[in-house]
């Protein structure tokens, strides 16, 4: 339902008899902005025509710094024609100007004129915009336009709601254009924008909505209020699309909202508007919510507020018992913020009680939207201006880092919202506070008392209704008395004439009579179950000797018919599906039969009347009327034993009746009468007693009826209630349910992002592991096989399916180590890693697949065998892991290194002796020379090198020296000689000679060493 924002205090309004200036003659616009602001202020200006005069005055409002000056006005001057004007206070507002709001200050439009005012709230907390847009709402009406430029937080909000409440319009930067597009989004999110424009395409559309809305207005002839044809149109489109019907709503505001929907469409008649609603079904949806506009705030009127807490909320709880249920209903609670402050209030007083409630508070509307939005419970940042710094930290949560709140749980499981027709929905019952404010100013006269009887109905007794500062309860002083005048609280009286009880019966359906075949069930007709009614039928009348009888329910519908009936009962006119016996009765039998059939109903015993006249054919006969009640049950199993059945048994009267004289019923007798004159009276007195008995059963039957149907009622709106809980609940859970998958969406794309880390990082180990060419295997505790690199398949021959295997069941390669599962399980239980180094048997070609292994088939391998325990990140051991380091050329190395320090140490033997030392290939090149031969000979080491051995040999000696190097090939040692040789300075020494043949691994002989001693004789 629509709201209103009523005066909080802040400016007072414009008064009737003084009315603004730009009232009747241009708009004001107020623009908004924040961070971002200026870049947007100056695309707007800039694209304003500049050979016109736009024919609006412009106000901004932008936060600024409190302690610096601002520049605004020089830098905008450059960008339009316009007189650009910092305000003073109570500067008028001039057509075809610019004002812009100066540091430090809040600013508020009174009668056309500019009031500036010291902040009352601390810097980062004010909302001057929201303040100068309500202002700019109460002053100018439908002439005022806000538009919401870039910025952060949700400044301008709550006072854009004040505008579209005024019939004023609304523009919001698109958030593509904006700088920070926390501003335009928040204010996107009520719904209330009319354009969402980049800034330099606002200036474009406001000219065009100006135009038509202000500079040509429509002809009163044009105009919605005197065309009542053309709102029975409109409301016949919106009740088509909306399903909600406004023709009975003030046509005034009606007619607003349509004007104001005409200037933003650029539609001037009338007639082309309702063309363009039938074609455009969004159009229709824009008008019903324009309709709707919902302007409230958080503890909306405070005293009011204070006053409901006071008054009417601590005596609620404290006369309900603990643990007992109090139940609220906020009719028309538009986005929620009024049922949001009644909650509050009722879990403070709750909470001084020291005692434990169940609250139920339905919040309801007939705006979706709205619904939807109070439902979420988030309210942008600005309502901190409503609300107490101490509630606002005890019940508000702080999101989006401070752009919005959300109500907190506790408050939010009290209310349950639900989508509701004040009009034609059935309401609420067992109320004990309802709060309807400023929903019936929008309402006509008899739809106002219509809603306040519904009101009263609802309450409980001594129940408080909480309306707006302009809404009373009229001309219903009988249903309600005023409890506080000012805070427009009231309290329900007592019951009074059916006024809340026919108020209600609007609501209830049309009630179709239900059959009786319905209420008490038809007996089935199939022809076993005929049998069994006619045998149930045929055992009672033998019993009771007579050959007319029908078998009926309790409604009197025939089951089966006995014997010749018709002499007493004659056929209906009309449809023959159906025999009941109260309609077929001739006259005479047809009252005392009625009578006498509810009778046995109700007393479930045998009823008799004797001698009732029944007409038949012309006259009339005596009957004896027998009816007897019928248990199913002990007659036949197959017949249904929840039907009660009576047998309506008709016999002819033995004598026809006496007369019975006037003075029996009570009519003293009449002398003058004839006899026959008496006994016609006897018999018009009998049937008026039929019929009075007649007619007091069928009261007490409607009065029954009337306390079932009330009791009906009163459960259908019990289940109604528990209908609307149960969607609330269920609005919840979805809720609840879209925020969970929203939450597992983001772990499930976290998951995803692990997953493709843990599959880069996987190849990553595989890659490593194959490159390094170090055979690993991981066992786990009972030592099987969970995975293994390429490398180590030459050592131990593993395949794929070997995974899940014990390790000790594959055949390794492994020469001379059979104890690697010994290994294994001591590592295991000591947790000491072991290192072996262990070697391979000789690999045929096809086998010598490691990287150091290319062409060294043939060839034993050495390996560097490491087990270590299987360490997790939580430090728990669940395995070892065995290595495999091919250590081939560290041990050719080794070896080779130990030859090579076994020839160092003969080195130094030949390099330390005495004696000469020389070696020669097979050609007498001389290759080794020792220091020794320097002493003897005087050739230094470089000189011997390039000499050859027949340059120290006497030249007579050099055959027989030939010879004995022949001599070599078979003794490769020869005995020692004596010989000559000559020095460097030509003496010719005798010397004692050793020569001794050099064998290559083949057996063949590459050079000769000699070891020369010069003779002691010459020596000395």
């Amino acid at each position: 339902m629509p709201q209103d924002r009523t005066n909080n205090g802040l400016v007072p309004s414009a008064s009737a008899g003084n009315p603004s200036p730009a009232r009747g003659g241009f708009a004001i616009v107020g623009m908004g902005a924040s961070a971002g602001g200026l870049a947007a202020f100056s695309a707007f200006f800039a694209a304003l025509p500049a050979d016109q005069d736009p024919g609006i005055a412009f106000v901004l409002v932008q936060h600024l710094a409190p302690d610096h000056d601002s520049m605004l006005t020089e830098l905008l001057q450059r960008d339009t024609s316009m007189q650009v004007i910092e305000v003073t206070d109570g500067i008028a507002v001039q057509i075809n100007s610019i004002y812009i709001i100066p540091p430090n200050h809040d600013m508020a439009l009174i009668n056309g004129t500019l009031a500036l005012l010291a902040p009352t709230e601390a810097h980062g907390h004010r909302l001057p915009i929201d303040y100068f847009f309500e202002s700019l709402a109460q002053d100018q009406r439908e002439h005022a336009i806000a538009i919401v430029l870039s910025g952060t937080g949700s400044d301008g909000t709550l006072g854009l709601r004040a505008i579209k409440a005024s019939g004023g319009m609304v523009m919001a930067q698109t958030p593509e254009s904006s700088a920070f597009d926390g501003m335009p989004l928040s204010a996107m999110a009520t719904g209330l924008v009319d354009y969402s424009l980049a800034p330099a395409d606002m200036a474009v559309q406001l000219m065009r909505y100006v135009r038509h809305a202000f500079v040509h207005p429509r002809s009163p002839s044009a105009t919605p209020a005197h065309d009542e044809n053309s709102l029975k149109k409109i409301f016949a489109l919106l009740r088509t699309q909306t399903g909600h019907d406004f023709s009975q709503y003030k046509p005034n505001t009606i007619c607003r909202r349509i004007e104001r929907r005409m200037a933003v469409q650029q539609v001037a008649a009338l007639d082309d508007y309702i063309k363009f609603l039938q074609q455009t079904p969004a159009e229709v949806e824009a008008l019903f919510r324009d309709v709707l506009i919902g302007v409230t705030s958080f503890f909306r009127d405070p005293d009011s507020f204070a006053v409901l807490a006071k008054q009417v909320i601590a005596k609620i709880v404290h006369a309900k018992a603990p643990g007992s249920t109090i139940r609220v209903w906020s009719a028309g609670c538009s986005t929620g913020e009024e049922a949001y402050s009644i909650a509050i209030l009722l879990h403070e007083q709750i909470e001084q009680s020291k005692q434990s409630y169940t609250v139920q508070l339905f919040a309801t509307d007939i705006d979706k939207h709205a619904i939807s939005q109070a439902r979420t419970g988030i309210f942008p940042a600005s309502i901190a201006s409503d609300i107490s710094p101490e509630r606002l930290a005890r019940f508000f949560s702080p999101e989006r880092d401070g752009a919005c709140y959300r109500v907190n749980k506790v408050i939010r499981d009290m209310l349950i919202f639900s989508e509701h027709n004040l009009i034609k929905s059935p309401p609420f019952s067992k109320i004990d506070l309802i709060s309807c404010r400023n929903v019936l100013i929008y309402l006509g006269v008899e739809l106002q008392k219509k809603l306040i009887a519904l009101f009263h109905y609802a309450l409980n007794p001594g129940g408080n209704l909480f309306l707006g500062s302009s809404e009373t309860v009229g001309d219903h002083s009988e249903l309600f008395s005023v409890l506080d005048r000012k805070a427009k609280l009231y309290q329900r009286n007592a019951d009074s004439p059916a006024a809340g009880r026919a108020a209600l019966m609007r609501f209830l359906p049309a009630q179709a009579s239900d059959s009786p075949q319905k209420k008490q069930g038809v007996v089935p007709t199939k022809r076993s179950l005929k049998q069994s009614l006619r045998e149930l039928t045929e055992r009672t009348l033998l019993t009771q000797i007579t050959p007319v009888a029908t078998l009926v329910n309790g409604h009197g519908d025939v089951q089966y018919f006995h014997g010749r009936t018709g002499m007493y009962l004659e056929p209906t006119p009309g449809d023959a599906g159906t025999n009941n016996i109260l309609k077929m009765a001739r006259s005479g039998l047809q009252a005392t039969l009625t009578t006498h059939l509810h009778k046995a109903v109700a007393t479930k015993a045998r009823v008799f009347a004797s001698n009732v006249n029944v007409k038949t054919n012309g006259h009339f006969s005596a009957v004896d009327l027998t009816i007897c009640p019928i248990i199913a049950e002990a007659a036949s199993t197959e017949v249904d034993a929840s039907l009660s059945l009576y047998l309506v048994i008709l016999t002819a009267s033995p004598s026809p009746p006496e007369p019975t004289a006037p003075i029996a019923l009570g009519i003293p007798e009449s002398r003058g009468f004839s006899e026959e004159a008496n006994t016609l009276i006897s018999k018009l007195l009998e049937q008026l007693s039929a019929k009075d008995a007649f007619l007091h059963v069928t009261n007490e039957a409607l009065e029954s009826a009337n306390e079932e149907l009330k009791s009906s009622n009163e459960e259908m709106q019990s289940i109604n209630e528990e209908l609307q809980s149960t969607n609330e609940e269920l609005e919840t859970s979805k809720e609840e349910l879209q925020s969970i998958n929203e939450e597992l969406s983001t772990v499930n794309t976290e998951l995803q992002s692990k997953v493709s880390d843990l599959s880069r990082a996987n190849n990553d180990m595989n890659n490593l592991l194959a490159g390094t060419g170090i055979g690993t295997i991981f066992v786990d505790h009972p030592l099987r096989i969970l995975r293994f690199t390429p490398a180590a398949t030459s050592l131990i021959n593993l395949i794929p399916a070997d995974i899940g295997r014990p390790v000790g069941h594959i055949v390794s390669n492994l020469v001379g180590y059979d104890c690697l599962v010994a290994d294994l399980q001591s590592v295991l239980k000591t947790l000491v890693p072991k290192h072996i180094e262990v070697k391979t048997r000789a690999m045929a070609d096809s086998e010598a697949v490691g990287p150091n292994e290319q062409g060294k088939a043939g060839t034993q391998h050495h390996f560097a065998l490491r087990i270590l325990p299987y360490r997790t990140l939580e430090n728990v051991i669940e395995g070892a892991v065995i290595t495999f380091v091919d250590v081939t050329e560290v041990v050719r190395t080794r070896e080779a290194l130990c030859a090579a320090n076994e020839q160092l140490r003969l080195a130094v033997v030949v390099r330390d002796a005495h004696d000469a030392i020389l070696v020669q290939d097979l050609a007498g090149q001389i290759t080794a020379w020792n220091p020794g031969a320097t002493r003897l000979y005087g050739w230094s080491e470089a000189e011997a090198l390039s000499m050859n051995a027949r340059d120290l040999i006497p030249p007579p000696l050099r055959d027989a020296a030939l010879k004995r190097m022949h001599q070599l090939s078979q003794a490769q040692v020869l005995e020692p000689c004596l010989t000559q040789r000559i020095s460097k300075d030509g003496r010719t020494l005798d010397i004692s000679l050793i020569s001794t043949a050099l064998v290559n691994t083949s057996g063949g002989i590459y050079a000769i060493a000699t070891t020369e001693r010069l003779l002691e004789a010459q020596a000395t």
